[in-house]
């Protein structure tokens, strides 16, 4: 492979010039940049991009670390954060932590040995006063799931109020046994979404029972499990709402094998609004999150971070929206 060395002996110039051009410098004559160019192209010479970067203390490369690299979900927030990455000169590593505080410090090793310019945490499961430490030396941002009172940048959406949304829905349509698929982790979306469950039923005078609340993980089939459980109860409920989709889609699955009916015999909402709800028959009722946007403002709060432009970590909530489908409304 040539080296620049090389390219300045071919054009004519020095080293110092070819640098220049690289760098896309105006103090360098047209003239002379056709001739470097031209000396470019001849040799086939590509520059180092990882030392140039890398003497410039940047690397242009930004981590993005979510929790299940499976989930639907996180398609649209990662495309979000690519697209105005890219725009920007930024490419995205994405790190699959499966929720796992030791991968996920693997991945900062990535960051704090400067081989990455910044993170975009969308479920971080360490502790408070880690990330706080770790925003307080590195360009940090929170992404749809944040850790409540760490001194970091976050985006997200108002979960209490979407959960809430969704139920009032279902007992706007008559329902008053409503069952509630959730999971067992620190989530701070599953902490709001299971109280905003609990204050739609108080507001509505209808006593919270524990029984009526199963745990999955957020796949199909811990959806199936759950609603199962629920369905054996000898009251079961007459509607279900899941704290995700593919939850939403396993309890719908679960409601058919039992020989009901959806949205006649037991009504279903979900959350988040991934491409299967519309695709699903019936097609499901869902709190539509803005997945696309959480990760565009996500990645210009970091760009920001990252110029020093940042002086105080922002808390950023963006909108949802209940569309109601054929899952609880013929």
């Amino acid at each position: 492979m040539a080296n620049i060395r090389e390219v300045a002996k071919r054009a004519g110039v020095s080293v110092a010039t070819v640098s220049r051009v690289l760098n896309g410098s105006d103090s360098v004559s047209e003239e002379t940049k056709e001739r470097v160019l031209k000396a470019i192209k001849e040799l086939n010479y590509h520059p180092n991009l990882l030392g140039r970067n890398l003497r410039r203390s940047e690397t242009k490369m930004i981590l993005a670390l979510m929790p299940n690299v499976s989930n639907p979900f996180y398609a649209r927030v990662v495309k979000g954060i690519e697209d105005v990455a890219h725009k920007n000169g930024y490419n995205v590593m994405l790190c699959n932590t499966d929720s796992d505080i030791n991968r996920e410090k693997v991945y900062l090793e990535i960051l704090k040995n400067r081989l990455a310019d910044g993170v975009i945490f969308m479920a971080p499961v360490m502790g408070k006063e880690e990330l706080t430490l770790i925003g307080q030396n590195y360009p940090v941002v929170q992404c749809c799931e944040y850790i409540e009172g760490a001194g970091v940048s976050y985006v997200s959406i108002d979960n209490f109020s979407a959960a809430y949304k969704a139920v009032k829905h279902l007992v706007s349509l008559g329902h008053k046994k409503i069952g509630m698929i959730s999971c067992e982790n620190n989530f701070v979306s599953t902490k709001q979404r299971e109280a905003g469950y609990k204050k739609a039923l108080e507001d509505s005078g209808i006593e919270f029972d524990e029984k009526l609340i199963k745990y999955g993980d957020y796949s199909f089939k811990s959806g199936v499990r759950a609603a199962k459980q629920l369905l054996a109860m000898e009251e079961r409920p007459t509607a279900i709402f899941a704290i995700s989709d593919i939850m939403a889609i396993g309890a719908i699955r679960a409601i058919k094998e039992e020989g009901l009916k959806v949205p006649e015999d037991i009504a279903v909402v979900g959350f988040d609004d991934i491409s299967f709800a519309s695709m699903y028959d019936p097609m499901l009722t869902t709190i539509s999150q803005p997945k696309y946007d959480l990760g565009c403002v996500a990645m210009e709060l970091l760009i920001k971070h990252m110029s020093g432009k940042l002086e105080e970590p922002q808390r950023i909530f963006l909108e949802h929206e209940l569309i109601i489908r054929e899952s609880t409304v013929k």
